[in-house]
Formats: structure tokens, C-alpha cells, sequence
């Protein structure tokens, strides 16, 4: 086996190159846009290039064949409550079913990491947001939504015969849309509705400056602060939903208002995946021709949840099953999906764990973040609960 190290144009094609030889057989495979992932590592795109460093490789065996690939990553502002240790990460991890071969790919990342002082590292993980290419799939290996890592199955025996420790688990959440919802959800949402002080409406696309607005007003009242979360700009908000709005449907994304102060938000975009599968990878002309030919047709008939949350002051009082019935009108009223999946929620994070499973919802996949630690002899702890 030999590693290379991606330092031109062509490396860095046959780093994409390996991820799709060695998943292209697998029915349960979508290709990622090429663009997403080089974008990660252009300093001119990627922001955490600010404060951290990244660096890839590809592997080939005796016969010069693409046989596995892996990135490092050190970034100043990674760090998990609770930790007492410099931890790194490595990602874009893919490689063929031998244990061999991965060990060289894990030893190349930690003598990397190692020279940088790092004293453990978490994989597979992103180097930027954790929205995107975070966890290894340990469970429910088809058709990923946009922005989640695939792997076949054996990649989890790779990582733990290597050593690597569950450090936490990332769980899924999908229903089907067209079901009834449970018998709570109509009772709670009576009580708030009786309340002529509570209303719901979703966005419009023609006015994302009050979108960008409402959003930042629960944004910061129900998530800054949380495990050393940054308040939102009205800027970033902006930014976000101008980001957003070629992919938007208006209809999926709403606020609930007490008095018309905006106190939660559930943010929903189609999955995107559902469009990209059929793009081999690019985002040129043809292929944006071909995005607008398909959302046209209504090709997707999935949407996946990014951000659902209500402000402290309003938690239990029923506004979750307000928000959700009120858009239940019209996403189930007007047919416009038929699946549902949610982003993944940390094991760390009971208190979400058990909103999203009283939503009537299942288990639809499961990740795992693994950590190594550099000294064998060190006691491992799991990330802690929140």
C-alpha cells in the first residue's frame, strides 16, 4: 500500500475518485456534489481554515489501484464540553474491507495529528459545521440525506478494531407524512389555538428579512449559551436564508408568535439528495437546468427537519404540537411530501432525544463519533450529558 499526499489539481481528483470506486456498488449509495466536498478544503471557501489546519491523503495498493482515502484536521475552536485534552479529528474516511490498510490510513492521520500536540482524535467528523459530514453510519445504511456521510457496514469493525471508542451516538428521526398524527397532538394544539395571543404562519419568500429576523429572535433565546453556542448575527440570519432560498419551500418552514413576538421556529428544507442523485456528482449549467426541471415536477417527495426549537419560557406548554399541527394543514393537506426525517441529535441530549420520539417519530439511522486517545492508558470518557 502506499500513501500519497493531496498536493495538486489531480490528487485532489482522485480523492474524490475513491469515494465513489469504493461505494458505487452499494444500493444505498447517493454521490455527493463534488463541489461540497472540495469546498471544505479551499481556504477560500471554508472558514475554519481562520483557525485550524487540513490536510488529505489517498491510498493506493501494489497495482496502483485507488484503494482508500482520509483527511486530518486541527482547528483552535474545536472542542466538546467536557473535555480536558486537545482533540483533532480525521474525516472523509473510506477505504477497502482490510484491516491492514485502514491502520495505515489511521497511523498516517496521527502522526500528523501528533506533531501538532494533539492528544486524541474524533472521527469521522467534519472540519467546519457539524450539519455536514459528521459520524460514521452504524445503522440504517440507505439513502443518506444531503450533507451525511455514507459508508457500507464493515467500516465500523475498521474503526473499532483499530481501537476508536464510541465517543457519542448521532440518532435519526423520520415519520411518514402521511399518517395521522397521535391523539395529543389534536389536544394540545386545541388548548393553544383557544388562545387568540398564539399564532402560526410559515415564511414567505418574498420578505426572508423577516424570516432572518424571527429567526435570530428564538435562535438566541433558545439555543446561545447552549454548550458554549455563540449568539446570531441578524447578518449570519441573513446570510442563511439568502444561502437557503434557491432550495426554500416557503410552505415547510414556520414560526409560532405570542402577542407577535416570534417564541419557536421549525425549519425545513426538501432533501436535497433527492435532486442531486440523479446529478453524477456535478453542479454545472445542465445540472441546474436539470434541479429546476425536477423541483418543478415536484421529483422530491422528502423533507428533512434542521432546526426545530421553542424559547425556554414557552417549553411544555404545548407550542411544539401547535407549530407542528398548524403546519400539518397544509404539508399534509396539500400532499406536498411523503417522508420525514430529522437531522441527528447527540445520545448526549436526552431532553431532545425524547421531543423527537414524542413526535410520533422511529429511529430511521444512527451515526456514531468515535475518539482515540493518543495514550492507551488514559481512562476514556464519553461525552457527557447535557
Amino acid at each position: 500500500m502506499r500513501i500519497i499526499k493531496v498536493d495538486n489539481a489531480q490528487n485532489a481528483r482522485r480523492f474524490l475518485d475513491v469515494h465513489v470506486e469504493l461505494n458505487k456498488g452499494y444500493a444505498g449509495w447517493i454521490r455527493p456534489l463534488d463541489k461540497d466536498i472540495n469546498d471544505v478544503f479551499d481556504p477560500a471557501k471554508n472558514k475554519t481554515f481562520r483557525h485550524g489546519e487540513a490536510v488529505r491523503w489517498i491510498m493506493t495498493d501494489d497495482q496502483g489501484r485507488l484503494a482508500g482515502r482520509i483527511a486530518a484536521f486541527v482547528n483552535k475552536k474545536y472542542k466538546n464540553k467536557g473535555d480536558d485534552l486537545k482533540a483533532g479529528g480525521i474525516g472523509f474516511f473510506d477505504c477497502i474491507d482490510d484491516q491492514a490498510a485502514a491502520n495505515l490510513l489511521f497511523d498516517t492521520a496521527k502522526a500528523w495529528l501528533q506533531e501538532r500536540g494533539v492528544e486524541a482524535m474524533d472521527g469521522p467528523i467534519n472540519f467546519g459545521d457539524r450539519d455536514r459530514w459528521w459520524g460514521l453510519q452504524v445503522k440504517g445504511y440507505d439513502n443518506p440525506p444531503f450533507g451525511m456521510n455514507y459508508n457500507p457496514p464493515y467500516y465500523q469493525q475498521l474503526f473499532e478494531n483499530y481501537g476508536f471508542l464510541p465517543y457519542f451516538y448521532q440518532v435519526c428521526f423520520a415519520l411518514d407524512v402521511r399518517a395521522r398524527v397521535q391523539d395529543k397532538f389534536y389536544q394540545r394544539h386545541a388548548a393553544i389555538a383557544a388562545d387568540p395571543a398564539y399564532s402560526a404562519s410559515h415564511i414567505s419568500k418574498s420578505n426572508l428579512e423577516k424570516a432572518a429576523q424571527d429567526f435570530v429572535a428564538v435562535y438566541n433565546k433558545a439555543w446561545a449559551g447552549h454548550a458554549g453556542g455563540k449568539e446570531m448575527s441578524i447578518d449570519q440570519a441573513r446570510r442563511l436564508f439568502k444561502t437557503m432560498k434557491p432550495v426554500l419551500d416557503e410552505r415547510i418552514v414556520w414560526f409560532v408568535y405570542y402577542h407577535e413576538e416570534p417564541i419557536a421556529c421549525w425549519v425545513n428544507l426538501p432533501e436535497l439528495n433527492q435532486y442531486f442523485k440523479h446529478m453524477n456528482g456535478k453542479f454545472g449549467l445542465l445540472q441546474k437546468l436539470q434541479f429546476l426541471w425536477l423541483k418543478w415536477t415536484g421529483a422530491c417527495k422528502k423533507f428533512t427537519g434542521i432546526v426545530f426549537g421553542v424559547v425556554p419560557a414557552f417549553q411544555g406548554k404545548g407550542v411544539d404540537a401547535y407549530m407542528i399541527m398548524e403546519g400539518a394543514k397544509i404539508i399534509q393537506g396539500k400532499h406536498l411530501y411523503d417522508d420525514y426525517e430529522m437531522q441527528w441529535i447527540g445520545d448526549f441530549n436526552p431532553k431532545m432525544m425524547n421531543i423527537a420520539e414524542s413526535l410520533g417519530t422511529y429511529r430511521s439511522r444512527e451515526l456514531a463519533t468515535y475518539r482515540y486517545l493518543f495514550d492507551r492508558n488514559r481512562e476514556f470518557k464519553r461525552h457527557p450529558m447535557v
